[in-house]
């Protein structure tokens, strides 16, 4: 189950093949809705942001897709597209809440850092300072892997999620963990890159152990309480459903296959690497924040933003910090953010140093080449639209 993706997380295994799907009627003319927030109404014809989202489905076969594009002076619009719920034919809701797989990866680095800032974790502390005699395995020893390295993807832990099978169940944490160090490490500490969602529960228990406080309350009383995020919550364990209006996502089989709703669903085997849920605003706000300055000191945001390369896994140019990843726009500079996949869902996004952001959702994980591309550039489309 839930084999790395480009973006992160991946559901139970499945026969995959290349498809153009036909969209159900109610989808085909669910096109072209768009909300401004404020007075101003919706124009008859579609802006680029809202072009780019009926393309998604029209020509990928998203059942649906959402976007929230936010401008350097704080205004924002918010775009749907498709279908909410294909039983029904329900519209997509505004700004709905959706499964950001490992965009969590980026709430659990900015925990860390705070904590770097306080003084309570080192980033170039080895991990069995805080779990010790913990990490053990055939290449491995938290003796010689660094808290930096867990969060930039160059520990060279195996991705536990490559090896959990379809069991679709509650995970530990540490259940997790331990099926990452059944298998032997990729390469040793420092030598590479290569995206491993084990990092990420690591990094997740790094925090209990030095705060003495679940994660999940860690993230909501110094993130989401913090900023606002009002539409963002980190679920509780045995949480299957969404709490609020949302649209439904759904999985893929194969190409002749019928999309099956994969809405409810436990989250709790993305942990630290990919278990919350938000909306593309509440998104804009946290990425927003996080380049004004607003959730770590100046020298912990540096450190998150000192990169390497991360092409084979998030694209052309895009290179990867602590939790943290940009992208080379087409209309210039970059953006900053992260991205996620989680059965059902796909978002990507990022915000600007100039104060713009957008993100952008889909409601079915994307497993092939061609769409990851026509997301990204949907994406493109939203940020460099002025």
């Amino acid at each position: 189950m839930r084999g790395q993706t480009r973006q992160g997380l991946r559901p139970p295994s499945r026969r995959q093949g290349r498809r153009r799907r036909a969209l159900p009627a109610a989808a085909a003319v669910a096109i072209g809705v768009m909300t401004l927030a404020g007075p101003a109404a919706a124009t008859a014809r579609p802006d680029a942001v809202q072009q780019a989202l009926n393309a998604l489905v029209r020509d990928d076969g998203m059942p649906a897709a959402l976007a929230s594009v936010q401008d350097g002076d704080g205004r924002t619009r918010t775009h749907t597209a498709g279908v909410g719920d294909l039983a029904t034919g329900s519209k997509v809701p505004r700004d709905g809440q959706v499964r950001i797989g490992s965009n969590t990866k980026t709430f659990t680095a900015v925990v860390v850092l705070q904590l770097v800032g306080e003084g309570k974790i080192g980033l170039d502390t080895m991990v069995d300072t805080y779990l010790p005699g913990l990490v053990r395995g055939e290449g491995i020893d938290g003796r010689n892997i660094k808290v930096r390295q867990l969060l930039q993807h160059t520990s060279g832990l195996p991705n536990y999620s490559n090896y959990l099978g379809d069991d679709v169940r509650y995970y530990a944490p540490r259940e997790l963990l331990d099926t990452a160090l059944q298998h032997p490490a990729d390469f040793a500490p420092g030598t590479s890159w290569k995206y491993s969602n084990t990092n990420y529960v690591l990094a997740g228990l790094i925090v209990q152990k030095v705060t003495g406080r679940p994660l999940a309350e860690e993230i909501d009383r110094r993130i989401i309480e913090r900023i606002g995020l009002r539409h963002t919550y980190f679920p509780t364990p045995g949480e299957m459903t969404i709490r609020e209006p949302h649209p439904h996502g759904y999985l893929r089989g194969a190409a002749d296959d019928p999309l099956r709703d994969i809405t409810e669903i436990d989250p709790s085997w993305g942990w630290a690497a990919g278990q919350m849920v938000s909306t593309n605003s509440d998104l804009n706000r946290f990425f927003s924040a996080l380049l004004a300055g607003r959730l770590l000191p100046s020298a912990q945001l540096a450190q998150m933003r000192s990169t390497v390369p991360a092409e084979a896994t998030f694209g052309p140019a895009a290179r990867y910090g602590l939790g943290l990843v940009s992208r080379p726009l087409p209309c210039g500079g970059l953006s900053w953010g992260h991205g996620g996949s989680f059965p059902g869902y796909e978002t990507r996004g990022g915000a600007t140093d100039d104060g713009r952001a957008a993100n952008v959702a889909v409601t079915t994980q994307l497993t092939a080449q061609a769409d990851r591309r026509s997301l990204d550039r949907a994406v493109d489309t939203t940020l460099c639209r002025r």
